[in-house]
Order: C-alpha cells, then structure tokens, then sequence
C-alpha cells in the first residue's frame, strides 16, 4: 500500500452509525452461519453499534478504520472478519508463516483478544495464538512452528521473533491494529510501521482507535488501502452511563474512606499512581478482610495473569491498578471505579474510568480528591467535558454507603505459611517425615553404651 493518500481516502470522512436498536443481526451483516451459531452458544445474538458499522465493509475485503472507545465491542468488530476471511480462502498456514496478525499495545489485551478469537477460529478450523514479552518464547515459538493461522502480538516480542525468523510476514493476508491510538502513547508506532511495513501491501488493513491524534492518522494515511471509516462515539466523550462524583476528604480520613468505598458487594477498580501504592493498597485490604489483588508493572507475566484471572472470575470483587490497566483491560460488571489518586490529565482520566459502564451497564467513578488536589480535580472534569458531584465527606459518611451499596461479608486473611512463626519448624518435620527420616539432616543414631 503506498504511503501517498489522496485529498478523497481521508480518514475523517466518516460514515454514520445506526443506533443499537436499528442494527441488523450478525447473520444480515454478513457473518457466516457457522460463526454466528458459535457467537450464539456463548449468548451473543445482537451486535454493539461498532459491529453493526464496520462488519459488512471488513466481511466485504474492504481496509476499515473503526473509532470508539474501550468497551464498545471492537475485538468483536475485528475477530469476525478475520476468522471469516481464513476460513473462507480455506489454506493452510506454513510453519511460522500466519494469514492473519493482530498487533495490540499489551501482553493483558493479547490474552483477552485470544480469548474472543479462539472460539471463531476452532468453529472454522484455525489455530490461534498470542505471543507477548516478559514470558518465555520457547512455547510461543513452538505455536508459531506448528502452524498458528492468526497471531494476536505485542510489537517488542513481535519484532524479536521476527529478528530470530521465527515469524515471517509474508503470508499474512490481513493484519490489525487494536487501540492504535494508545500503542502511540507508549511509543510503539515506529515498530508498528515495521510490522506492517513487512506484510503484504494488498492485504486488508483493519485498525482501531479511540482517538486520530498523535501520529495514528499518519499510521491510517500511510497503510490503510481507500479506508471505510465509522465512528461510534464524539471523540474523548466520557460514557453517558456513567456518574462521576468527587469527594473531597481530608488527608487523615482518606484510607478509611477508600477502604469503605472497597468493601461493597460489586466489582470495584482501583487507580493508585505508583506500583508501590498498588501493591501496599492491595495488601492492606486484603488484611482488613476485603480481598484484593494488584496490577501493574512489577509484577510477572505469572502474576499479573494470575491476579487478572482471579478479579475476572470473580474470586476477588476488587483490582487495584496503576495506568497500565486503564487501557486494554476489559471486565465486565465493573460497577465501581475510584481514582484514589486523581490522574495526571484528563485522557488517563477518561481511560480509567472507561472500565465502568461497559456494553450498556450503569457505572459509578469517584474520585478521591483532599483539599489541595481540589483546583487540580476541578480542572481536569472540566477537560474531561463531565461535571461531577462534588461532596465534603468523612470516613463513615452515608455518601459512601450509597455509592458503594451493600458491604460485603469480612473475609479473614490468608497467613502465608512464612509469616507463620509455627510453620518453619512444621515444614521442617514434615519434610522429615515425607523423606522417612532419610537424607541430610538425618540425626545418627548413638551408638550403645
């Protein structure tokens, strides 16, 4: 694809998009038969608005820039066509060589792209797989060798295992670009344009982004073929479903206060600044009996998955999580979002608060703010285009009970068997035990007289 555009494929030329009660169904967009019974079995049969504008171009062949936010049901949007199209030409892939690449910002959207890919392409007989750094490659590499179709990747680990020749480009017939807009915000752009840059130049090209601003309508203009815009969603609006609150506290009050907004029955998501406050935030709940996990860069691959997967399935109601989160996570019934720490622009605020009031639900953000955050906080509703209810509270207050709804039931912490001053010396004979008394460490037995 040439990297000149003419005045007419501008990006912004966009199409309108029917309301959600106007939509046609998946079969009447075009999504073959096996596809949607496979959507059924899960319990999808209506399409979100951005499916319902983007799938009869993409099914089509066409390049399809699609602009919504987080939350609006693009994975969808992309997964159809994609599996639809390999499917449909009925090849094989070669060894290391995939027909379909999604390139996504992180190794956590990997996962939950993979996740709504895998179903599709088992119905139509493709194999799928993610690869993503701070994991080993060994099973990623073996993936790609036995012959992966489609390949959700991060552009770090992407890049490193093309460097290697363990990926090759060359066969990929249609390549995506998820949240291209935040892949710009952690400076990937220059990889990406590699990356696409490697696979073939009339392949289709499916790329989608909350916003057009910093360096994505340059990626649009230079890759995507006569494209098909629609957008969903103004651009930076906040999500109407929600209510935004503030509530002014002072410094002394604000852990208890956090610590009660975090105690309800629902899903809450928790914003801190830094990975050291995430951590200790998430500890300290969990001591006080509210189960809490964390997420943020410190953490594992191991961990991090883990710890997602516990908040996703519902075994804890409460995530804890610096910015790193705020872009690519999606949970559903989120029904609370607190900035304990106000953010640092009104983006990240609307990022971070975009994991409430997901796919129709309700959603309730607050924000924490003490009285020398207050002119801060007014500033950034103001750019965030939301006015919220400001409230003077203190720890106990009712304001609280009603945001947060019914308490959840203490739950008596975990003692990890280290902080356990007995256990040492239980371990130790139960090793003993298990070993039956043979090994080092065994005591000689005295000799007579």
């Amino acid at each position: 694809m040439s990297a000149g555009r003419s005045t007419a494929d501008r990006p912004d030329a966009e199409h309108s998009t029917p309301a959600a009660s106007d939509a046609a169904d998946f079969a009447a967009l075009g999504v073959p038969t096996a596809l949607v019974e496979a959507l059924a079995e899960q319990g999808i049969t209506s399409p979100f608005p951005i499916q319902s504008a983007t799938l009869a171009d993409s099914l089509s062949g066409r390049d399809v820039l699609g602009r919504g936010r987080t939350g609006s049901g693009k994975t969808l949007a992309f997964a159809l066509p994609v599996v639809a199209r390999l499917s449909r030409e009925g090849r094989s892939s070669r060894p290391g060589h995939p027909r379909a690449l999604v390139v996504v910002p992180t190794r956590e959207l990997a996962n939950q792209v993979l996740d709504t890919i895998t179903p599709l392409a088992r119905r139509a007989g493709l194999a799928a797989t993610a690869i993503y750094g701070g994991t080993s490659q060994g099973p990623q590499v073996r993936a790609l060798q036995s012959g992966a179709d489609i390949v959700v990747a991060t552009p770090g680990r992407l890049e490193d295992l093309m460097q290697q020749r363990h990926c090759h480009l060359d066969a990929v017939e249609v390549a995506v670009l998820d949240e291209a807009d935040y892949m710009a915000d952690l400076g990937f752009l220059p990889a990406v344009r590699r990356i696409l840059g490697a696979t073939p130049p009339r392949g289709q090209r499916l790329l989608f982004s909350a916003t057009l601003d910093r360096g994505v309508d340059v990626l649009v203009r230079s890759y995507l073929q006569d494209p098909v815009t629609h957008s969903v969603d103004p651009v930076e609006a906040p999500v109407s479903a929600m209510a935004h609150h503030v509530m002014t506290v002072e410094r002394g009050d604000k852990s208890a206060i956090v610590h009660d907004l975090a105690s309800g029955m629902g899903r809450s998501m928790l914003f801190t600044r830094t990975k050291h406050q995430a951590a200790r935030l998430a500890k300290q709940l969990t001591v006080a009996g509210i189960p809490a996990v964390d997420l943020h860069g410190n953490l594992s691959q191991r961990a991090r998955e883990r710890n997602l997967e516990r908040f996703s399935a519902g075994s804890v109601r409460v995530l804890v999580a610096t910015d790193i989160a705020a872009r690519g996570i999606h949970v559903d019934d989120v029904a609370l979002v607190v900035h304990v720490d106000p953010p640092s622009e009104h983006k990240a605020y609307l990022h971070r608060s975009g994991r409430t009031a997901r796919a129709g639900a309700d959603g309730v953000v607050v924000t924490v703010a003490t009285p020398d955050q207050s002119a801060d906080v007014r500033t950034l509703a103001r750019l965030a285009g939301i006015s919220p209810t400001v409230t003077q509270v203190a720890s106990g207050s009712g304001a609280i009970a009603r945001l947060r709804g019914e308490k959840a039931p203490h739950v008596p912490p975990v003692v990890p068997a280290a902080e356990n001053p007995r256990a040492p010396m239980r371990q130790k004979a139960e090793r003993s035990q298990d070993s039956g008394g043979r090994g080092r460490g065994r005591r000689r037995p005295r000799r007579a007289g």
